[in-house]
């Protein structure tokens, strides 16, 4: 496997030069139905915004930081919640509920040395602050973001480009 060097310049262009969407257009009805799914208002968009974010953080998608990140500015969130949502543990920016959201997108996403990736512990923290409807939201938001991840990570869509045109 070749390795770039961390001084490398990372190149602008896309892995895969093919819209995977274009090769593959049954993607168009499963992408609605997940936004349609993720939009249903049981979990503030920018909360489903904030946890995405996260997860392009964790696993390390410049595509999917910046997107979200991009998201979250049309939203107008804050500079300070933006930026602080890595360290969010410490940031005195983040409600209960979107710091149980922030805790279980991690947990999803980083192996545990303790056992299960979402505890009991953490579930019933986030059910302290979400009701049914709005848990089983945010849970299929995280897996809304993972079904991406992969997108993100094989293909290499161009950061900061339209969201329908990564490709060019």
């Amino acid at each position: 496997m070749e390795t770039r060097s961390i001084t490398a310049e990372v190149p602008m262009v896309p892995r895969m030069t093919e819209d995977p969407a274009e090769l593959v257009p049954e993607l168009a009805a499963v992408s609605a139905a997940l936004f349609k799914l993720t939009g249903n208002g049981s979990v503030p968009r920018s909360t489903i915004s904030l946890v995405q974010l996260r997860a392009g953080q964790i696993v390390g998608s410049t595509y999917l930081t910046v997107l979200h990140t991009g998201f979250l500015r049309q939203a107008g969130e804050s500079q300070e919640r933006i930026t602080s949502v890595a360290s969010w543990q410490d940031s005195p920016y983040f409600t209960g509920a979107e710091r149980a959201a922030l805790a279980l997108v991690e947990a999803v996403l980083q192996p545990s040395a303790h056992g299960e990736r979402v505890s009991d512990v953490l579930y019933a923290q986030a059910a302290e602050h979400y009701e049914a409807k709005a848990l089983a939201t945010l849970m299929f938001a995280i897996g809304q973001v993972n079904f991406f991840i992969a997108v993100a990570l094989i293909a290499k869509p161009v950061p900061g480009r339209s969201f329908s045109d990564p490709w060019k």
